[in-house]
């Protein structure tokens, strides 16, 4: 199936979006930013973003989803571009052409805006232009290009990064989350309300990619000691679990047990049970519709609904009521 991408009607006089499409386009980051940009919508007037999709190498291109696509314009609209939308690229490994590392930062010089979805950022990042500044990929993504481009400063715990004249997106579904965001900067939260609910979605989701990181798994144990000391703690974390007794029952000094679980997981032993009573409070919310919000506190180890409230602003960016409504559907 070949599908032939048109621009919009020259009655349109707003901004230019420039979409880009190459071979092994990802589908789902591209049809994100037409739906937001290049729809026609009438009610939004004349000053509507103006659309054009810009083919990275010839086509016919292919797609994902057994998709062919035709577009009608090459590199060179990227010159007339005020944004341009980077979908996921076509593997976050992936060499990006030196003539569209080129244009992007010839475009970006002249004031252009240009934003990522998902492993699009690698694109951003072979351009050098988000060196030492912030940006976001899927949680997936984060260590591996992290160690390539080490300048970068990459926040795996948020939907979308906004630098100004560079943006980047998480998952792909946070490709949604980022454009009407842009929508809303560029004309306001009742434009951004009314795309969304186009849409039938909320115009700001709560939280960020750490709702959706399963907890990592330490790489290695202490030998004998550690190993059953972490599965004793990881079932009594509703009990208070004080240093001298954990290194009491590790048969270390407070001082040596300290350094010795650092370096096995990485974390102090307060992170490390903060993160476990988050993720049992989060396994809570999903299974157990019946349990209060107060019994969920106290099962994960918060003692108190007060205390769960705050860790999970703090670190999901979502309250537990919220979590539970997203995920088992059941108002907290």
């Amino acid at each position: 199936m070949t599908v032939s991408v048109k621009i919009m009607p020259k009655t349109l006089k707003g901004l230019h979006v420039v979409v880009l499409a190459y071979d092994g386009l990802c589908t789902f980051e591209f049809g994100i930013a037409y739906e937001v940009f290049g729809l026609h919508r009438p009610e939004m007037g004349e000053e509507w973003y103006r659309y054009s999709v810009c083919g990275v190498e010839p086509g016919p291109l292919r797609a994902g989803g057994g998709l062919a696509v035709s577009v009608d314009h090459g590199l060179e609209v990227l010159e007339e571009a005020d944004l341009i939308v980077v979908p996921g690229w076509r593997s976050i490994d992936a060499e990006v052409p030196h003539a569209l590392i080129d244009a992007l930062c010839a475009a970006h010089q002249r004031g252009a805006r240009i934003m990522s979805l998902c492993s699009g950022v690698a694109v951003l990042a072979a351009t050098g232009l988000l060196r030492h500044r912030r940006a976001t990929t899927h949680w997936r993504y984060v260590a591996s290009i992290s160690k390539r481009y080490p300048d970068i400063n990459f926040d795996a715990d948020v939907l979308y990064m906004d630098e100004g004249s560079l943006l980047t997106a998480a998952g792909s579904a946070a490709g949604i989350d980022l454009c009407l965001h842009v929508v809303r900067r560029d004309f306001g939260a009742e434009a951004a309300n009314s795309v969304a609910r186009r849409l039938v979605l909320p115009p700001h989701r709560e939280g960020g990619q750490a709702q959706f990181i399963q907890a990592p798994v330490p790489q290695e144990r202490e030998g004998i000691r550690l190993g059953p000391l972490i599965d004793w703690m990881r079932q009594r974390l509703d009990e208070e679990q004080p240093i001298s007794l954990l290194a009491a029952k590790a048969r270390m000094s407070q001082r040596t047990f300290q350094r010795r679980f650092e370096s096995t997981t990485g974390q102090t032993v307060g992170e490390w049970l903060l993160k476990e009573r988050l993720r049992h409070a989060r396994e809570l919310l999903e299974r157990a519709s019946s349990a209060s919000l107060d019994d969920i506190a106290e099962a994960s180890g918060f003692g108190t609904l007060a205390t769960m409230r705050h860790h999970f602003r703090k670190r999901l960016g979502t309250s537990p009521g919220a979590y539970r409504k997203t995920f088992a559907g059941v108002d907290g």
